[in-house]
């Protein structure tokens, strides 16, 4: 056998294929001097205003330098549950809690153990990455209706919708990325009563843009006796702790599924960096956590409206949400994303193009995706000063 057939082939996810046309047509890596990153999902990692700092050190004892337990470090675990206690009125504790490198390990870990016959309930417009795992994985999904004609916002009435026979899990981001639309209050009350009350039923939140809503908004405060139930909950610093690169991510969950996620770390893992495991902890220290639930909303609700009322002088349509640091859009004149990605990359910038949310993912022969003229803005890593120069070129690219 060649090495073209000794490892079966994967495509590159949607994200990244961006990336790499980009660089093939504007010769530059997307984050380089004069580009513009609008496509990618990073917040800024510098002081907001009304924040906290950012640590620039960290204590390491030698202790750290032996290998990380399963489950994670003892003195995250607690911080992670005692910051749910405190903020949510969670009856969760640090047995509940299991560390990942990042929020995408924590859902391939899940998804990966799911029981059989299991199929998972999931919006047509979803994290792009989604579709990915769910394909690599094997897994059974059937789609819940999110379109325009419903706001980008299914309902818990939408997930229980669909028929599925046997068992069956939700899984949504909330707020939801690519769109912003947030499940919130009783709607998300509702979601979770579903799933602890209906035994065949469980429920997957990924929180990882929990903090980027007004107010800052998670599942588990509604959910009492997690360990009676079938529903788990990721966080990660990746976003509202403005550190992506420490990869550190973490699910909320019954005992018993922690200690099943354990086992397979305990193999598969083989645990998290625990300096990278001590950052997150310094993050997480109480006063420092309450000025981010702060500062956080506040910036990021300023910017989504700023960049929401000049899209739409510009003859965009906004179908944004109210959470994430997302732009939802749809561009004017059934121009498609792709056609506007190529203006964009002659002069260093870049959306996600809609199809890339598609989770239907349907062929050009079947008349290809109907998010085709829209696209995913990220204003995340942009700051005040670069906002004109940004509308500026959406106004010459939309122009052209």
């Amino acid at each position: 056998m060649t090495p073209d057939t000794f490892l079966r082939h994967i495509p590159v996810t949607g994200i990244y294929q961006t990336l790499y046309d980009f660089q093939d047509a504007f010769g530059a890596y997307m984050g380089d001097k004069g580009t513009h990153p609008w496509s990618q999902g990073f917040p800024r990692i510098d002081q907001l205003p009304g924040g906290p700092p950012i640590p620039d050190s960290i204590p390491i004892p030698a202790k750290d330098l032996m290998y990380p337990k399963a489950h994670g470090l003892p003195d995250l675990r607690e911080a992670i549950a005692n910051y749910y206690q405190t903020h949510y009125g969670s009856d969760i504790t640090a047995d509940n809690v299991m560390v990942f490198a990042g929020g995408r390990p924590a859902l391939i870990a899940t998804l990966l153990f799911l029981g059989e016959g299991i199929t998972v309930r999931i919006a047509s417009t979803e994290y792009t990455h989604y579709y990915d795992v769910l394909e690599r994985l094997g897994r059974k999904y059937k789609l819940v209706q999110s379109a325009p004609v419903n706001g980008f916002s299914p309902t818990p009435a939408d997930y229980a919708g669909i028929s599925i026979d046997g068992p069956s899990l939700m899984m949504l981001s909330n707020p939801c990325n690519p769109t912003g639309h947030t499940l919130q209050g009783e709607e998300l009350a509702q979601l979770v009563q579903m799933a602890t009350e209906q035994d065949r039923l469980g429920l997957l939140v990924d929180e990882a843009y929990e903090l980027f809503h007004s107010k800052p908004v998670s599942a588990l405060e509604y959910i009492r006796n997690i360990d009676d139930t079938n529903i788990f909950v990721m966080g990660a610093a990746t976003k509202g702790l403005q550190a992506p690169g420490i990869r550190v991510g973490w699910l909320v969950a019954s005992k018993k599924h922690i200690e099943i996620l354990g086992n397979y770390s305990s193999f598969g893992l083989g645990g998290v960096s625990h300096p990278a495991q001590r950052m997150a902890v310094e993050l997480f220290k109480p006063g420092r956590i309450e000025l981010v639930r702060q500062a956080i909303p506040a910036y990021y609700d300023g910017q989504r409206r700023k960049y929401a009322e000049a899209f739409e002088k510009l003859g965009l349509e906004v179908h944004t949400g109210n959470g994430s640091f997302y732009h939802w859009c749809r561009l004017p004149n059934g121009m498609s994303s792709a056609d506007f990605n190529e203006r964009l990359f002659k002069v260093g910038a870049a959306i996600i193009e809609g199809p890339s949310c598609d989770m239907a993912r349907p062929l050009p022969e079947d008349g290809g995706s109907k998010l085709n003229d829209f696209f995913r803005f990220s204003f995340g890593p942009q700051t005040p000063d670069v906002f004109d120069s940004d509308i500026e070129i959406m106004r010459q690219a939309l122009h052209e």
